[in-house]
């Protein structure tokens, strides 16, 4: 079967145990009982062998569950899947682009990574995340065993992570080591982190790269960022406290009520015009790591057209590349289920 055909849900461990019907309603509160009792008795939801399901069954840790139920599963065809820039019998490595989520959130279906990369290697499984806005290299692993081993590495600090970003003005250092603690913000957007001095230890040595002043007055600074931690948000809350948030970012270095906005409308033109570009600017550069095999690689994602662009001639700022049509918040979604930086 084509993962364009149907959505796949991987139970997690907190629901094991759970009748099937009962599952389904907790999980997907935008969709009405009777909806997704309908899609069970048309056979829309069915296991991992295409067996359909009762609303009765039990359901289990892991288990892999897929929709065909119309609004849940996708009604449109696949994106292209993402660049592989390296690949073993263990993992690959893929430069993921801006706007495609790493695996999908919320109630309405959202192609993301994960769905995609099973259609290649079926025990694919995600190593760690980058969120939806920001491009550049992502980890996959192929095997569980793969899987335990990388986690382990990103946990004991065995990852090189280098990003890339423009941020707004003119910053006039060369070099900062940023690390002010992080954690939740005061205010009324339950996911949007600060620096604190009762939040978790956080380092972001931020080099400039270069910086420039364009005809339409905007001042971009384009840096490299090295991360020694992987707190939510860490790099666009560490440069929009020192004073040089991202460009584009609707979160940060911006009023509460654009997210808001965005939010409860969508993001549309006066989100884009508020927070300078149609996405924030950082793009996951570089990683180096060991591989399950032996050894250690690093892999490069090149800089991405729009902030070559951008970076070339902010003049095409800040609606380049936009639509015109509506689309929702990419940062509306749990924490739990799409975080980093």
């Amino acid at each position: 079967m084509s993962t364009h055909r149907y959505r796949l849900l991987e139970v997690p461990e907190i629901a094991a145990g759970m009748r099937l019907d009962r599952f389904l309603a907790r999980w997907f509160t935008d969709h009405s009982r009777s909806a997704l009792a309908k899609g069970i008795r048309l056979d829309q939801v069915r296991d991992d062998t295409g067996k359909p399901l009762r609303a009765s069954h039990t359901i289990r840790t892991g288990q892999r569950l897929l929709l065909f139920i119309p609004g849940i599963a996708p009604d449109s065809e696949p994106p292209p899947f993402p660049p592989i820039l390296f690949e073993d019998d263990d993992l690959a490595v893929i430069d993921k682009p801006a706007g495609l989520m790493t695996h999908p959130a919320g109630n309405t279906f959202t192609w993301a990574v994960i769905g995609l990369a099973k259609e290649l290697w079926p025990d694919a499984d995600l190593v760690h995340r980058i969120d939806r806005d920001t491009s550049g290299v992502l980890v996959l692993s192929k095997n569980s065993k793969a899987n335990r081993f990388l986690k382990a590495a990103f946990k004991e600090d065995r990852v090189h992570k280098e990003y890339d970003a423009l941020c707004r003005g003119i910053i006039p250092w060369e070099f900062q080591s940023l690390q002010g603690r992080i954690g939740p913000a005061d205010g009324p957007i339950r996911i949007q982190m600060a620096v604190r001095s009762d939040g978790q230890h956080a380092r972001t040595d931020v080099r400039v790269s270069e910086h420039r002043t364009y005809g339409n007055g905007v001042s971009l600074t384009r840096v490299r960022c090295t991360l020694f931690t992987g707190r939510t948000h860490q790099i666009r809350v560490h440069l929009d406290h020192a004073g040089f948030p991202l460009i584009g970012d609707r979160m940060y270095g911006v009023p509460t009520d654009v997210f808001l906005h965005a939010w409860e409308h969508g993001v549309d033109e006066s989100v884009i015009q508020a927070a300078g570009a149609p996405r924030h600017a950082l793009h996951a550069a570089q990683i180096s790591l060991p591989l399950p095999s032996g050894g250690n690689h690093t892999v490069d994602a090149p800089f991405p057209e729009d902030l070559s662009r951008w970076w070339d001639d902010a003049n095409v700022l800040p609606l380049d590349g936009w639509s015109g049509e509506t689309s929702p918040s990419d940062d509306a979604v749990p924490p739990d289920r799409e975080i980093d930086n």
